[in-house]
């Protein structure tokens, strides 16, 4: 790996291993492929340019020749894709442009891939198509359902899910057609700096931060497996270099809560770091449930860490003090300042 593609990579996840990938391979060049929509950020990568390994390229994974254009004349090794429109909420409204994105874009990519990398003898030596999915594909579990796994049936709920749903299968097919040497993983819920503001833990921070109602869908019950983004980007690090060809594996971090108990456990740490608006809990507003709200998600990443050795590094409560800590930060000259 020296010529890393990152599709998205202005976005919450794709910034974060961009950041983690120039840090631990000084080697390593990236060319950032983002059409920087709503949901990604320049400020993201500030600074990254500086390092002379770092190149944004404006454009858009779904515009075919864009992106063949650029295979041509970067010669990668290693794709990276994250590229996605991710959120349920607007893919009830718009799901038009999720089949672009999500659907359209992957098969653009793995087509590039497949025409550049293979050579009169089989494929180019080392290359990786990493393709970075969701455990929303899965669909939902009940309370005592077993976590999912890699043969978990798919059965996606929402137009978000089936779009990431339909580019896995893309994904899975050209490795069974063509060989093309493929890896795909399923995350759990991520969170940690950067995220956009529209996702549930910044929007709590952000509210609860302002000193606004705190909206929690429906009861609260409904139930997500938390992956802090660092240990999630150390996971597609040993995914990429180690990880078999063909294979999926989930990314989860056995960190199952309840909506409602993370937002009052977030609660609790801003009373400790911001006891101007303490206590936080008062500001918990119940909402009308989105519809098609998949009840519970958990992945068991039980492959993964037998096969190549991963494991959460950080501890739930660290990695969701330095999260606060950081939009703090990030959000300073906008807090409320007391008498």
């Amino acid at each position: 790996m020296s010529n890393v593609l990152v599709t998205g990579g202005a976005g919450f996840i794709g910034s974060n291993f961009i950041h983690y990938l120039l840090g631990e391979y000084p080697e390593v060049s990236v060319v950032n492929l983002d059409r920087l929509t709503y949901a990604a950020s320049l400020e993201n990568l500030k600074g990254l340019e500086e390092s002379g390994r770092y190149r944004l390229v404006l454009g858009d994974v779904a515009d075919r020749v864009g992106v063949e254009a650029l295979f041509a004349a970067e010669g990668f090794d290693t794709v990276v894709h994250f590229a996605a429109e991710s959120h349920v909420d607007r893919s009830i409204t718009d799901p038009e442009a999720f089949v672009r994105t999500n659907v359209v874009g992957t098969w653009n990519l793995l087509e590039a891939a497949r025409r550049h990398w293979r050579t009169a003898t089989g494929w180019r030596e080392g290359v990786r198509f990493c393709h970075v999915s969701t455990d929303e594909v899965y669909g939902s579990l009940g309370n005592d359902d077993p976590a999912f796994t890699e043969e978990s049936p798919y059965r996606p709920n929402s137009p978000y899910s089936a779009s990431k749903a339909s580019s896995d299968h893309f994904v899975r097919s050209y490795f069974h057609t063509f060989g093309l040497p493929v890896v795909t993983t399923n995350c759990s819920n991520n969170f940690g700096p950067r995220q956009h503001a529209e996702k549930l833990i910044p929007t709590v921070l952000r509210h609860g931060l302002a000193g606004k109602p705190i909206p929690v869908y429906g009861n609260g019950r409904n139930v997500r497996d938390w992956l802090y983004v660092l240990d999630h980007c150390r996971a597609l690090d040993q995914v990429m270099h180690r990880g078999q060809p063909g294979r999926v594996y989930n990314i989860g971090a056995d960190n199952e809560w309840a909506n409602l108990d993370l937002v009052e456990r977030i609660g609790l740490l801003l009373d400790e770091e911001h006891p101007e608006g303490a206590p936080h809990r008062r500001l918990i507003t119940f909402v009308t449930d989105r519809p098609g709200h998949d009840w519970r998600y958990a992945v068991n990443s039980s492959r993964l860490r037998a096969e190549l050795g991963w494991r959460p590094r950080e501890s739930f409560d660290e990695a969701l003090r330095a999260t606060i800590r950081w939009y703090m930060a990030k959000w300073a000259d906008a807090l409320p300042v007391s008498d």
